[in-house]
């Protein structure tokens, strides 16, 4: 059976953590390559799913004119705390955000993720 493309989005660290425990449901073990990755996301994604789930629809909230999905995605893999952190991930993107939209999306990370 050949696979297929069905869709292609944006997912953040979290949400590929999610998927693989839903493969790992199905299939009872993943293989070499699914594990590796689950490792490494063991270590990265230390949030809850609620935290998360709550901190993505906060950002989509805020309605960032130009902020898409992809964007989204990194903030909650990065968790930028500050505008400058927020400004530093968004440079590798071909997208301007106003200094107070970055302001607001700091705030919400760290409203919702204290240190």
């Amino acid at each position: 059976m050949k696979s297929r493309i069905l869709d292609e989005a944006p997912m953040s660290a979290f949400e590929v953590k999610e998927e693989l425990k839903k493969i790992k449901k199905q299939e009872k073990e993943l293989n070499f390559r699914a594990g590796k990755t689950e490792d490494y996301l063991n270590q990265l994604v230390s949030l809850d799913a609620k935290t998360m789930t709550e901190l993505k629809d906060k950002l989509e909230k805020l309605k960032i004119p130009r902020l898409k999905e992809q964007h989204i995605a990194k903030i909650l893999d990065v968790l930028p705390k500050t505008e400058k952190d927020v400004k530093v991930l968004l440079q590798g993107y071909a997208i301007t955000v106003t200094k107070e939209n970055m302001a607001k999306i700091a705030k919400v990370v760290n409203d919702i993720v204290p240190d």
